[in-house]
Formats: structure tokens, sequence, C-alpha cells
């Protein structure tokens, strides 16, 4: 009796109708569940394929033809090397449309770069990719954000969202982002007209998966999710000369030295502690033999901050404290140190009715439990330029991708899993895709109904 309603409520709205709301929202559960445990044991060998052969950021090129067939395949129409990054190469961008009616148009996108890492997880799948970096390095590359769950979960709903295409109305558009991880894909996709060539969206939707919550759920919440960032370098110069003679010139090893230590106070005694901020200094390059004193040192500055004037008020303060330092030390008027902002991104703001509409079509499909708050991150994205300011309702969500036992054990006692980035990191995958995709597609059914 049960599957004669369904066939049913399927045929005839007029049927469905009759139908009380909770048994036809029971049996759409219960087929999504089923429709998405036939799709596994494929979408783990495409997972597996993605990890095994990892590409980095604005070279794509066999990840995104892979998602462009895969989508093609299952009858998108699809468009490859869309966007253009600030110095005119093309990029490797995806877009993927299928129209089904009138209605709103959503917005799904996933990244799809790797990170310069060396996999050191010993998975029977792991990568073993090698490549040379734009500096000319030799570097190992590996999906160690993730970006290769986030397609699986991207091609599983792509998937799903066609066998149903009598349960929505619309235009489903699935982008594949080239360039996360040096936050370019997105103004890339966006420069490159992504909107006037596509359709501008109703609704963006994205997902990242995390090590702080236990695969098989997910979390979300509205507001912001993640800050912004902004990378920029300090030249920090003085005058050069021998080892020997300090004296005669005007050490910029000292002077940086210094400086590091002076710019962790902007935040420390600068800033109101209820604005959150980072400000670190990755990485120092100066000098080239020890008992010379060299001409110049440059630091390398990450910051991460939610509100905009906060990020003015510490980029204005760290320009002041490079500045004043040099004048105490005596450098010349022609030699103060210079700032060089190299990328910049956003934060990530979610909006705050479509995250607890979202919530309400996952918490229907997961179960209460399975469907958490998300805690804010001062990790960064440039997904959040995607809604053009907040013009457009977006949301990102986290997906649980953590064995529960371990991150109940992590939890307990102070010390950390693996995380995003970490040549360890290893998603426990499979009740990750399950989620992934059945979340995902619950959620572009509900805003698409």
């Amino acid at each position: 009796m049960f599957l004669r309603a369904v066939v049913l409520s399927v045929v005839t709205g007029i049927v469905a109708a009759a139908i009380p709301l909770a048994a036809q929202n029971a049996a759409a559960q219960t087929d999504l569940a089923a429709s998405v445990e036939r799709q596994l044991p494929a979408l783990t060998e495409t997972y597996k394929h993605f990890h095994r052969n990892p590409e980095l950021s604005r070279h794509e090129e066999q990840t995104s033809a892979f998602v462009a067939g895969e989508l093609r395949n299952l009858g998108y129409t699809v468009t490859e090397h869309v966007g253009k990054y600030e110095d005119g190469t093309q990029a490797l961008g995806v877009v993927a449309v299928l129209e089904n009616g009138p209605g709103p148009r959503l917005m799904i996108r996933t990244d799809m770069d790797a990170l310069p890492v060396e996999e050191k997880t010993g998975l029977e799948y792991a990568s073993t990719v090698k490549t040379t970096n734009a500096q000319g390095q030799q570097v190992g590359v590996m999906h160690a954000c993730g970006h290769d769950l986030h397609m699986t979960v991207l091609l599983g709903t792509a998937r799903e969202m066609v066998e149903r295409k009598s349960q929505w109305h619309g235009t489903l558009m699935l982008v594949g982002q080239p360039a996360e991880e040096v936050v370019q894909g997105a103004a890339a996709l966006l420069a490159d007209h992504l909107y006037e060539r596509f359709g501008r969206p109703d609704f963006v939707l994205a997902e990242h998966d995390t090590n702080d919550a236990p695969a098989g759920s997910i979390a979300l919440k509205g507001g912001p999710l993640l800050a912004s960032s902004t990378a920029f370098n300090v030249m920090i110069r003085g005058v050069g000369g021998h080892g020997s003679a300090p004296q005669a010139g005007k050490d910029p090893i000292v002077l940086a030295a210094e400086f590091v230590l002076v710019a962790q106070t902007i935040v420390s005694r600068q800033i109101d502690p209820q604005q959150p901020a980072v400000l670190t200094v990755g990485t120092i390059h100066g000098g080239t033999k020890n008992n010379i004193i060299p001409d110049e040192v440059t630091l390398g500055f990450t910051l991460r901050t939610y509100s905009p004037a906060v990020r003015d008020q510490i980029m204005a303060a760290v320009r002041r404290t490079a500045k004043g330092l040099a004048e105490a030390y005596g450098i010349p008027a022609e030699r103060m140190p210079t700032l060089e902002i190299i990328e910049s991104t956003p934060a990530t703001y979610n909006d705050t009715a479509l995250a607890e509409q979202l919530r309400s079509y996952a918490t229907a499909v997961l179960g209460k439990e399975y469907v958490l708050e998300a805690r804010p991150v001062m990790g960064s994205e440039d997904v959040g330029l995607f809604s053009l300011d907040g013009k457009i309702p977006a949301v990102m969500y986290w997906l649980g991708a953590a064995d529960a036992d371990k991150l109940a054990e992590s939890r307990k006692t102070g010390v950390p899993l693996p995380g995003l980035h970490s040549a360890l990191f290893a998603p426990v995958y499979e009740p990750a895709i399950r989620t992934g995709v059945t979340a995902m597609t619950a959620m572009a059914l509900g805003l698409l109904k």
C-alpha cells in the first residue's frame, strides 16, 4: 500500500495532495536515502580518483575536464574554460546548467584545486603526485582540504536532481571553481561575466568539509562563517654592509625582528577584543651570507577579520608601525618600508533566513541530531564573492568528515585531529559522501520546489 501511494504521488498531483503531508515527506526521504545508497559505490570510486589525481590551483586541467564530462553525460549543458584571471590567463572553470521550466535559479558551487602538500596518510588511494610550483620548486600535491569530497558530492547531487526533475522547477547551475586555494577563482569567474552569461542566481549554495564535526552530520548557521583574508608583504629596507661593522649600515634584519614582535601587539592592544582578528607572519626572507648585512628583508603576513573596518584599521596600524620603527632606527627617508597586498577575499557571511530554511530541509532528511550548529572560524574562502556583497542570498555549510569516536576523544584530551591543509588529513569519506549528497539534494529540491 505504501509503495502504491508513492507511485501515485509521482504520477498525479491530485492523488499526492490526498496523501497526508507527513506520509509524503517520509516517502520522499526513504526514496532519497535509497537512491544515494545506490550511487555510493560509484561515488566512492570517483572520490578516490580525484584524491589520487590532485592538481594545483590554476592547473586543474584534468580535474575540470573530468567534472565537465560527468555533468555532460548526465544531460547538463556544460561550458568549460570559464574565467579570466587578473593577468589575462584563461581559467579552467566549469559551468553546467539544467533548465526545468519556470522557477528560481539555484547555483551550487564546488572548488576543484589541491594544495602543494606531500601526502603522508598511507592510504591505499593516497596521492603520489609531484609537480613543479610557480617558484620552480618540486612539491607534492594533495587534496588536503577536501575539494575531492566537494566535487564528489556535487556530482552525486547532479545525478539526483536529474532523476527527480518531476519534483522541482527552475534552473540548476552547477559551478566547478578553480583556484580557491589562492583566492583567485571566484573573482576570475565573475570577471568573465559568469552571471551575465549563465544567469544571475536567486540563491548560492556551497559546502566545505570539516574535522570539527562527525561524518554523517552537517553544521550550518546564519551570519559570519569564515573570516576575510588579506595576504601582504612588508619590505623592510636598510643599508647593507659587513657583519663585522654594523655601525656603518642600518641592519634591516634587526629592524624586521623588532617589527614582528611589535606587530603582534596591534591586535591585542589596538583592536576591540569583541572583534575577532588574527595577524600572522608566515615568511621572512633576507640575507645571503652570515657575514653580510643585507639591504632589505621581506615579511609575509596574513590578516583575518570579519569586519572590513577592523581589517582597514589593522592595515593602517601595520603601515604606521613599520614606518615608525624605521624612523626610530634612522632609516633614510627614501628607504622607508613598503607594503604590497598579494591577495584578498572578503568574509563569508551566510544569509540568516536562507540558513534557517536550509536547516529545515536538511533536518527532514538527516534528523535533527545530525544537523548541528556551525561554529565560525578564522579560515577564509572566496565563495562569498558570489553573493555580490549580500545582494544574493548565499549559504556555505560544514560537512562533517571526522571519525566520531576520534573526534570525541580529541575533544576530551585536547589533542587535535589532523585538520585541513595537513599532510595527514583523511576524511571518513563514505558517510560524508552519503550525507553530503542527501543534504545538498534535499536543499536543492526545497529551494526549487
